[in-house]
């Protein structure tokens, strides 16, 4: 009996070692969180909402959809949403490396709106916890915005000018798309010393910037070293004209500009079997006159043409005349042949001159975060924000990834397939998320440049209407391949203009053509004995 309670109290500890060991090993695993909200407790009391008038959004403690896991939840469409959760100190962003991380769940999809956080500069710069809105002054701004043509998980750094001592936003150019799902993603973005940016959603590594490059921010931070100068214009005597009408060249005497480009082909002869006097329609004979036809009102009763029966196996019906050919002595307008121009001085541009506002920067002045806020307006409810992460290595961000993300992500995923396996959807779904997922990849290809909103477009109405994500999908191959082309060519001259001369007409043919034009000009009015009647058949008569 004393033997076993001793193994007991051995037992015991050994369990107490293994937990504290666990705990001190999860405490030295997140010591690199410098701030970490996982929203477990009602945010009342540490977070604070603006009490601008505004901003009428109510905020709510509420779990994620399926889960026991609580977040921050916009809980009303179409309302303007501010809180503000402040720092107890401000977060340095000029040495080490500096990880901003949440996740975002939009349970409802995300039409027009945003769901970004804003990390706000110290109360100094001009704004108060409970006056917090747009206006605030926020060093960085991190997260995906979709409404319309805008698709992206924005990164803005705002930036102080040394020079001017003026603040500028500066935009991440092609940033990520938003995942058009439903599901909880994580959002990361990673600031490092040697002014490297790394944007991740979900883990996943989806863009690489350099702060200092003009390629990956708009406006650059740093300005170029020259600018054209304003004050220098082009002289009036500069030729910009690369080829010139050969002044010494003149047009032949056998050029004949008034030839018509086709003539009539003498050659040609009524095939056999033509059918002269039977006219190519004919009233339908089982056509009734409707009932409620009014003479006086509507008019005289005429049957609905059909085509002639008699003239499918005939080579044609009517009057025939002869087909047109091209004419061989046809040339067009004589234009005299370019040459090189001996005055050209190329494409004028304004002389460079050095830039009064050109600053060096070794790396970013950023400000420092004293606070972290949500300041949006959206269109949607069912937003959830939650484990928004402040900390200073990569490693614990992806701690939490793995512990806090990834099993949400794992159920909601699953939950997702069954519902899609059970509405009979699962594989069309599937293929056309794979789709879906692929196109918003190629969006974010930077060769698209301006026509990356165009496509985003298009994108989102295939999203919306299933049914044309074929056509969708080749409008975008279409734009692609056109681009493409225009990279690699430097685009298509547009062909001339050419002059076609119409056959003439007989009187009797054109009063047809015109009838046939009209034909859809008052087509509600139509009875139903006319919208029954097949459509009039044109047969050619060039054969």
């Amino acid at each position: 009996m004393e033997l076993s309670r001793r193994k007991m109290c051995c037992y015991m500890q050994f369990c107490c070692f293994v937990l504290i060991g666990c705990f001190i090993s999860q405490i030295c695993a997140s010591s690199d969180a410098i701030f970490y909200e996982p929203f477990d407790e009602s945010f009342e009391g540490s977070w604070i909402v603006s009490e601008k008038e505004d901003y009428s959004g109510e905020w709510k403690h509420s779990k994620s959809e399926g889960h026991d896991d609580y977040g921050l939840l916009v809980s009303d469409k179409a309302r303007k949403y501010a809180i503000v959760k402040e720092l107890e100190k401000p977060v340095e962003l000029k040495d080490g490396t500096i990880v901003l991380q949440y996740e975002v769940r939009l349970q409802n999809g995300l039409e027009c709106g945003g769901a970004y956080l804003k990390y706000l500069r110290p109360q100094e710069a001009g704004w108060t916890a409970k006056g917090f809105d747009n206006e605030s002054p926020y060093s960085i701004m991190f997260g995906p915005d979709k409404c319309g043509a805008t698709n992206k998980v924005h990164f803005i750094l705002k930036h102080k000018n040394p020079k001017s001592g003026e603040y500028v936003e500066h935009h991440l150019k092609f940033p990520p798309s938003v995942p058009s799902d439903k599901l909880t993603h994580v959002y990361t973005a990673v600031i490092k010393p040697d002014n490297e940016l790394v944007i991740l959603i979900d883990g996943e590594e989806k863009k690489k910037a350099n702060f200092l490059s003009s390629e990956d921010f708009e406006p650059a931070l740093i300005p170029a070293k020259t600018i054209p100068d304003p004050d220098d214009k082009k002289p009036e005597d500069w030729d910009e004209r690369a080829k010139i009408p050969d002044p010494e060249a003149t047009k032949p005497d056998d050029w004949d500009e008034d030839a018509p480009m086709e003539i009539l082909d003498e050659e040609a002869e009524k095939p056999e079997g033509w059918l002269d006097d039977e006219p190519e329609e004919i009233d339908d004979p089982e056509a009734v006159k409707p009932e409620d036809w009014d003479d006086e009102e509507d008019g005289e009763w005429e049957a609905p043409q059909i085509e002639n029966p008699k003239c499918e196996s005939a080579p044609g019906c009517g009057e025939w005349r002869r087909p047109l050919k091209r004419n061989p002595a046809y040339k067009g307008k004589w234009h005299a042949p370019l040459i090189d121009n001996p005055a050209y001085k190329g494409i004028w541009k304004p002389r460079e001159i050095p830039n009064p506002d050109y600053f060096e920067l070794e790396k970013p002045n950023f400000e420092p975060i004293a606070a972290i806020g949500i300041e949006i307006w959206t269109m949607q409810d069912g937003i959830l924000f939650d484990s928004i992460l402040i900390a200073s290595d990569g490693k614990t961000a992806a701690e939490i990834r793995d512990t806090t993300w990834k099993p949400k992500f794992k159920v909601e995923e699953e939950k997702q397939k069954a519902e899609e396996k059970s509405a009979g959807l699962d594989g069309l779904k599937g293929i056309q998320k794979a789709v879906f997922d692929v196109l918003y990849k190629i969006a974010d290809l930077p060769f698209l440049g301006d026509h990356k909103v165009k496509v985003l477009e298009l994108i989102e109405k295939a999203e919306t209407q299933p049914n044309f994500t074929i056509g969708v999908i080749v409008s975008i191959i279409v734009v692609i391949f056109s681009i493409l082309l225009k990279l690699l060519f430097g685009g298509k001259k547009a062909a001339p203009k050419v002059n076609v001369v119409p056959e003439k007409k007989e009187e009797g043919e054109a009063s047809n053509t015109a009838e046939g034009e009209g034909e859809g000009e008052g087509e509600e009015e139509k009875t139903e004995g006319e919208v029954a009647a097949a459509p009039r058949r044109r047969t050619r008569r060039d054969t």
